[in-house]
C-alpha cells in the first residue's frame, strides 16, 4: 500500500535517516496535547518480556514516570505481553497492572518473541504503536519517533543500533551479531536499512495490513515486519539510538542461531522465491 501526500517536503530532525517515500507533513495536524481519558489512548507501547522478573517492576515504573515527566500531556497504554516464563515475571505484571491502571497484561504460555509482539499489536487501541524492550524503555526514541509519526512525515520509525550515528555500547559479540543478521537480511531479502530488531513505531491502523502478512512468529518476525514494510514502499524513517546492556540476554542467544536460520530460508523463500 503507497500513502502519497503530495505536500511540499519538510526537513527531517537532525540525524534520522529517510529511507523510502516521501516526507511531508500533514495539513490541520495537532501537537501531542491529549488531556486524561477513557477513550483510547494515543499511543500503546508494547513490550514483550520472558523472565525478566529482575528488571521488570523497575524498568516500567520508571518508564511511567519519565514518560510523566518528558510527555506529561500523552494519553498511553503499556501492555506488557509476558510469554512463556518460569520464574516470577507474570505474577510481577499482573502487580504492575494493579498499580498502573494505564498497564496492560497479556500472557501466553510458549516463550515465543514475535508472537508475543505481534499479540500486543493485534490488541493495541493506541493510534500509535511503540514497539519496545524491556532493557531499553527509551522515552527520548518515543518522544523522537511521535513528533515525526504526528506531523505524518513518515509510517514508520526504527530505531537503529546501527545508525551512523547511533551509539551501542553492548559487547562486541552482540554487536557483531547484529552485524552478520542484517547482512544476511541484505543479501537474502535485500533489506536497504541499517537495522529491524528492536525499536520501532508506526501508525497501527495503516501498518495493520502487513502485520497480518506476515508469516515468521518467532525471532524474526520484527525484522520481517520491516522488510515488508520497505518493500510495500511505506515510508520509512531510521533514528539513532544509544544502547547497553542492562543485563544478559534472557535467551541462549547461540540457542537461536537454528531458529533464526531456518526463519531466514522461510522468508527468503516466501519473498524472494514466491513473491508473498
Amino acid at each position: 500500500m503507497r500513502i502519497d501526500i503530495p505536500r511540499a517536503p519538510q526537513r527531517l530532525p537532525s540525524g534520522a535517516t529517510a529511507r523510502h517515500g516521501r516526507l511531508d507533513p500533514s495539513e490541520g495536524k495537532t501537537a501531542l496535547s491529549h488531556t486524561p481519558t477513557t477513550d483510547a489512548p494515543r499511543a500503546s507501547i508494547v513490550i514483550p518480556v520472558y523472565n525478566e522478573e529482575g528488571l521488570l517492576q523497575t524498568a516500567v515504573h520508571d518508564l511511567v514516570v519519565r514518560l510523566g515527566e518528558q510527555l506529561p500531556e500523552l494519553t498511553y497504554e503499556i501492555i506488557i505481553t509476558e510469554n512463556g516464563s518460569s520464574d516470577k515475571t507474570l505474577e510481577l505484571a499482573y502487580e504492575l497492572g494493579r498499580k498502573y491502571p494505564q498497564v496492560k497484561v497479556l500472557t501466553s504460555p510458549e516463550p515465543n518473541y514475535g508472537k508475543a509482539l505481534r499479540r500486543g499489536i493485534l490488541e493495541a487501541r493506541g493510534t500509535y504503536v511503540l514497539c519496545d524492550e524491556i532493557d531499553i524503555c527509551d522515552t527520548g526514541f518515543h518522544a523522537r519517533a511521535l513528533s515525526l509519526l504526528e506531523a505524518d512525515q513518515c509510517d514508520m520509525v526504527v530505531g537503529s543500533k546501527a545508525h551512523k550515528d547511533a551509539q551501542d555500547q553492548r559487547p562486541i559479540f552482540r554487536r557483531a551479531g547484529t552485524a552478520v543478521i542484517n547482512g544476511m537480511l541484505r543479501v537474502l531479502l535485500d533489506f536497504r536499512g541499517t537495522d529491524t530488531h528492536g525499536l520501532k513505531a508506526f501508525h497501527r491502523d495503516r501498518l495493520l495490513p502487513v502485520v497480518s502478512r506476515c508469516i515468521e512468529d518467532k525471532d524474526l518476525f520484527a525484522s520481517e515486519l520491516v522488510i515488508r514494510a520497505e518493500r510495500d514502499a511505506y515510508r520509512i524513517v531510521e533514528v539513532p539510538i544509544v544502547i547497553a546492556e542492562k543485563r544478559p540476554p534472557s535467551i541462549n542467544l547461540v540457542k537461536r542461531v537454528p531458529r533464526v536460520l531456518r526463519g531466514l530460508a522461510k522468508l527468503t523463500w516466501a519473498i524472494r522465491v514466491r513473491g508473498r
